[in-house]
């Protein structure tokens, strides 16, 4: 009888720590499992990739050899000798110049137009968005196709009485043209972005400025400008990494010509890569590029941490 009365009381015991042990790690177990999946994912696809690229930048890495030595810094050593990669820089760092502030304006402007209206608000949102959601290839082979030296917009030129241009394939207007069809692809996310953050602005800010005679122009200064602060912070570190990782417009409409005036260094990463088979010079240049996107990233992010605490 007792033994019985011994095993029940451990049987109900163990129910009842199976029990409060449930209540109290259940919703924790999930958690951590849930938040380690991606994790795990995270760190496989991302993390995995950027030791082993470091590893491949101190190695003479060909792949038409099969070995491997290491030569420390001498990649980068090469790197930085070789004017195109310096090229390179230069033209990455003026898609960033160009296009960021650019695309910032004109979504902003198209935001601020969108909010003004209320017919058809849902449809002019659309039609803007559309070009972020098509195909960069495809996008890219239209505006080539527009911007040929026989193409549709020297036509017209034509038939203004104007001289017909190079476009792409002048040294001095095709990085601007590039430029300028990356922003016209943006300006649907740009848009969005814009009206969440105008939408987010309470109305009684502008109705108190109305009171006191300020016009239009002072309550997007006073008002608007400020409250976006953080929206256009986050704007520009995501148009910032898209713009030092130009890659597919480039290819497309010019190949990194004409003298290679639109090469940046994603392209001339894949240049050394996948047509020269320099595996090593092409993990340091890769490097290189990382190292870049983190401290612009790093930096801007400390600029969104000032204005949000403001």
């Amino acid at each position: 009888m007792l033994t019985h009365v011994l095993r029940l009381t451990a049987r109900k015991s163990r129910e009842l720590f199976r029990i409060r042990l449930s209540y109290r790690t259940q919703r924790y177990l999930f958690i951590y499992i849930v938040l380690g999946i991606p994790l795990l994912y995270f760190l496989s696809t991302r993390i995995v990739p950027i030791l082993y690229a470091f590893n491949v930048s101190v190695r003479d890495w060909n792949l038409l050899s099969s070995d491997q030595p290491f030569v420390g810094f001498e990649n980068f050593s090469l790197l930085f000798n070789d004017g195109i990669f310096r090229k390179s820089i230069v033209n990455t760092f003026k898609f960033v110049v160009i296009g960021v502030p650019g695309q910032l304006i004109v979504g902003l402007a198209v935001a601020l137009l969108l909010q003004s209206i209320h017919r058809f608000r849902g449809f002019f949102r659309t039609i803007y968005f559309i070009p972020y959601v098509t195909s960069i290839i495809a996008v890219s082979w239209v505006f080539r196709w527009i911007l040929m030296r026989n193409g549709w917009l020297n036509e017209v030129l034509l038939q203004l009485g104007l001289e017909p241009q190079l476009f792409l394939q002048s040294p001095h207007q095709a990085l601007i043209l590039i430029t300028l069809t990356m922003i016209w692809q943006s300006i649907g996310f740009q848009m969005l972005v814009f009206m969440t953050g105008l939408e987010a602005i309470p109305r009684m800010y502008y109705e108190a400025a109305s009171i006191d005679g300020a016009g239009a122009w002072r309550k997007f200064v006073h008002i608007t400008l400020p409250l976006l602060n953080p929206v256009i912070v986050f704007s520009a570190v995501i148009g910032v990494i898209a713009y030092l990782q130009s890659f597919g417009q480039v290819l497309s409409m010019t190949n990194g010509g004409p003298l290679n005036s639109t090469t940046t260094m994603v392209l001339h990463i894949y240049n050394l890569a996948f047509l020269q088979f320099k595996m090593g010079r092409a993990a340091a240049a890769t490097v290189v590029l990382f190292a870049i996107i983190l401290l612009l990233t790093l930096l801007q992010l400390k600029v969104l941490k000032k204005n949000v605490e403001y």
